[in-house]
């Protein structure tokens, strides 16, 4: 809930809260007569209404009381003996907008080191305490607690680099429209080429399967082939764009 959302209903005024500020900074209500304890009550009870708490509207509130309860409080005892002079309400109009404007620096402010903090979370340094038995004795009297070797064992360990990792157990998964892509793509850089110069170096499934994708392209007219015996070479060429029967 915002502090401008909060309806109050005194004696000397009536209306949203914002609005009460507005007319006792242009002293259309004056301080002297306005209850300032009745709003901090009524602010009160719309939280238990509610049953929501926002903490930053809730300082915003505060904020406001504060200023105008110290404005108030001038207005009272304006005596020069105690070493208050009595304020101008042009002087309390700045006054006011001044702590305003030191507590909205300062809640931003807030907000940039709370963004910070979130994004260097995960790079903020934690130091380990000393062991007891180091914190009981001297610097000097202090004694190894780990084999030099047998650490630089344990970092050299972190610093090699892990085996590849073995993946001839995965079976290979080819894709009919990538091969038709690849069958595609060498006919465009090349009217003719021959399957085994081409294809010779893939997998018995990928070649198997780009043998599926090359009776498709068949069926649909962009391919044909040329075979002189049997086992021979296959001398793939582009097709005419009729599609076969």
């Amino acid at each position: 809930m915002a502090v401008a959302d909060l309806d109050l209903d005194l004696d000397v005024f009536a209306g949203p809260f914002d609005l009460l500020l507005a007319v006792v900074l242009r002293e259309e209500v004056s301080l002297l007569e306005l209850q300032l304890g009745e709003v901090v009550v009524a602010y009160v009870d719309h939280l238990e209404e509610t049953g929501q708490l926002d903490l930053e509207v809730a300082t915003e509130f505060l904020v406001l009381i504060a200023a105008l309860l110290e404005l108030k409080s001038r207005l009272m005892l304006p005596r020069e003996e105690d070493g208050i002079e009595p304020m101008k309400p042009e002087e309390a109009v700045e006054e006011l907008l001044a702590r305003m404007l030191e507590y909205r620096r300062y809640r931003e402010a807030s907000t940039v080191l709370v963004d910070r903090f979130e994004a260097e979370r995960g790079y903020l340094y934690r130091s380990a305490p000393l062991p007891a038995n180091l914190r009981r004795v001297a610097v000097d009297a202090a004694v190894v607690v780990y084999d030099p070797e047998r650490l630089g064992a344990a970092i050299g360990d972190l610093l090699r680099e892990p085996e590849e990792v073995d993946v001839s157990h995965i079976r290979p998964t080819v894709s009919l429209q990538r091969r038709l892509r690849a069958l595609r793509d060498a006919l465009t850089r090349r009217p003719s080429f021959d399957f085994d110069e081409e294809f010779g170096k893939e997998d018995r499934l990928t070649q198997a399967v780009t043998v599926f994708a090359l009776l498709e392209l068949y069926r649909n007219g962009e391919v044909t082939w040329e075979q002189t015996q049997t086992f021979g070479p296959i001398r793939v060429l582009r097709g005419n764009g009729v599609a076969a029967a």
